[in-house]
């Protein structure tokens, strides 16, 4: 017998995440796949990015010119999505690639930090209104 045959090893089965650890990516896969509906129109990014985040149940908060913040990016629609379910809400950049017909979802990063921050304190704004 050779030493991998005398060898027994056991794998002991991880429990899957528990459903606050599964809401955001879940809700990422829901995001992806709604976005791949977008028709390739830049002139519709807005109004399309404000549609699928009502039919997610997340909040579209803004929308600006990506300025450089993302790499390949020409306009950034940022969204607020989790607030259901006690879960801690979450911003997402919606980005249309600079040859405006596709898009793609961003988590906040270091590059967009100040974003991020930009989009938290527009919330607490719109909030205390």
């Amino acid at each position: 017998m050779t030493a991998s045959e005398t060898r027994s090893e056991s794998t002991v089965a991880t429990p899957p995440p528990s459903g606050a650890d599964t809401a955001l990516p879940m809700a990422l896969l829901e995001l992806e796949l709604s976005l791949d509906r977008f028709s390739g129109n830049k002139d519709d990014f807005s109004s399309f990015v404000r549609t699928v985040a009502d039919d997610i149940g997340g909040e579209f908060l803004f929308v600006l010119p990506a300025s450089g913040l993302v790499d390949d990016c020409l306009t950034i629609a940022v969204l607020r999505h989790g607030q259901t379910d006690g879960a801690t809400p979450t911003i997402l950049f919606v980005c249309l690639d600079e040859d405006g017909s596709t898009i793609r979802v961003e988590q906040p990063g270091d590059r967009t930090a100040g974003l991020t921050s930009f989009a938290e304190s527009f919330v607490g704004v719109l909030e205390r209104i």
